[in-house]
């Protein structure tokens, strides 16, 4: 295409906003930008899961009407990365691309072959850091190693990060006339036939991202240190998918909180997540094979369980723990979960059941909207104590007293089992405990309306110490 305009090409991926996006602001430096989406199953190692492609789904209507606003027109494509980007360059005569960088194995590496290849054909590419607080691999030990313990880790990043400016993004910008682009209905990335994110929470996109903050800032951020553990209460951001779809700048989410008016000590909290976020993000580009295998080795050695009737159960919410199966109901029917709730579940699958960590990480993987691989990889390594800076083994989480203790007034297990919802707190965290009577006056009978325990708890214990001693690890309790 002969023309004496510059062309750039914007390669979006999980950077779905117009403010703060530098990979953006560098390529409306051209005269003419052409943003582009590709959706490529491959691009992760691993397809995205359901709840995924439902969030996405969202975001991309969202982002291209803000595109079309500013002039430049969203481009879908479903196809291979590279051919796609080869396609648009030799269509549009483009001499730039740019996008920002991803953290995931498969991504980082097929990301360095795209760039070297079209570098070799004369195509400029720039990347940037636009997902991230600082460039993984950057932040580093004396030893220049990469940081395996958070609290160094986010001392160090806190002293070299520094904060970008903000940027709202262009104006306006031109564009390429007459690109072909797919019709996002074509990808059929909402569900039908049922319909199952009837009840999905949050608004996918730039400004619902934005109003999220601002919830946030207007309500949670005030007790946030312990409002946070209580799931009956909105006491989180819920900005995590957000996050993790970059439709909002983790920078910008801090800076938000720490410039609000509520305690400085509420804003270091959330900003020490946020940091927690990060730690994951640079251990995975660091350390790929997390992915699939146990960060200490020797925790491949566990004698791990085969239960399909068990992981069946937990994944249903039909465990007969009422707080490990509100939260697994929550899950599928909101495509969420509250933190607090996700550890609870974690351990009860991992250690009372004695189910290999990895079955619980892919389900999360396919029900999440917040769905992150080094998030996703790190969190629940960090539950089966085989991660890095992970909670010892023997830390087993009991689901009855994880219940009283935070969920006391019962608000979320009445929410989320609602079978449940007339029995007396008192019982409400261990309904096979209640009086006949009690369970009459709810009208709940067990094995009928609500399962009885499908585990039992102190025994799950013993079993779970026992396997971990098997693997010989340090963690093994006396």
């Amino acid at each position: 295409m002969a023309t004496d305009e510059t062309t750039a090409i914007l390669w979006l991926r999980r950077d779905l906003r117009l403010a703060d996006n530098p990979a953006l602001n560098a390529a409306a430096e051209a005269d003419r930008v052409v943003p582009v989406f590709i959706l490529d199953d491959s691009l992760l190692g691993r397809p995205m899961g359901a709840a995924s492609l439902w969030w996405l789904d969202k975001s991309l209507r969202a982002l291209a009407g803000a595109l079309e606003d500013k002039g430049a027109p969203l481009i879908l494509r479903r196809g291979d990365s590279e051919a796609e980007l080869r396609r648009l360059v030799e269509q549009t005569g483009a001499a730039r691309v740019c996008w920002n960088r991803l953290v995931e194995p498969e991504a980082a590496e097929r990301d360095g072959d795209i760039r070297q290849g079209l570098e070799a054909d004369g195509v400029e590419v720039e990347v940037f850091d636009g997902l991230t607080l600082a460039k993984p691999g950057t932040i580093r030990t004396q030893t220049d190693g990469p940081y395996k313990v958070y609290t160094p880790f986010a001392n160090a990043l806190w002293k070299a990060a520094e904060p970008p400016p903000h940027t709202t993004g262009p104006r306006q910008m031109k564009s390429v006339s007459r690109l072909q682009s797919d019709d996002i209905d074509d990808w059929k990335l909402h569900p039908t036939r049922p319909d199952w994110s009837k009840d999905f929470d949050g608004t996918p996109g730039e400004d619902g991202a934005k109003a999220a903050l601002r919830r946030f800032l207007d309500g949670a951020l005030d007790d946030y240190a312990d409002g946070r553990d209580i799931p009956g209460k909105l006491g989180t951001s819920r900005l995590s998918p957000h996050l993790h779809w970059g439709e909002i700048s983790p920078w910008r989410a801090i800076e938000a909180a720490r410039d609000s008016r509520g305690p400085a000590a509420q804003a270091d909290k959330f900003a020490s997540e946020v940091a927690w976020r990060e730690f994951s993000a640079h251990l995975l580009h660091d350390f790929p094979q997390m992915v699939e295998k146990a960060f200490r080795p020797e925790y491949d050695r566990m004698p791990w369980r085969t239960d399909a009737e068990g992981l069946e159960a937990w994944k249903r919410g039909q465990t007969g723990y009422p707080i490990v199966d509100a939260g697994m109901r929550q899950l599928w029917a909101a495509g969420w979960m509250h933190n607090r709730v996700r550890m609870i579940v974690a351990s009860f699958l991992i250690k009372d059941l004695l189910i290999d960590w990895r079955e619980g990480e892919a389900w999360f993987w396919d029900t999440l909207v917040d769905a992150d691989l080094a998030n996703n990889v790190q969190n629940w390594q960090w539950v089966a104590g085989s991660g890095a800076d992970a909670a010892p083994y023997f830390r087993i989480y009991n689901p009855v007293t994880q219940g009283e203790k935070f969920d006391g007034d019962g608000a979320y297990v009445r929410k989320w089992v609602p079978e449940l919802s007339r029995l007396d707190r008192r019982w409400l965290h261990a309904p096979w405990t209640a009086p006949a009577e009690a369970l009459e006056r709810a009208d709940v009978k067990l094995g009928r309306d609500y399962p009885r325990p499908i585990v039992d708890h102190a025994e799950a214990r013993k079993r779970a110490l026992d396997a971990l001693k098997s693997v010989g690890s340090s963690d093994a309790e006396d």
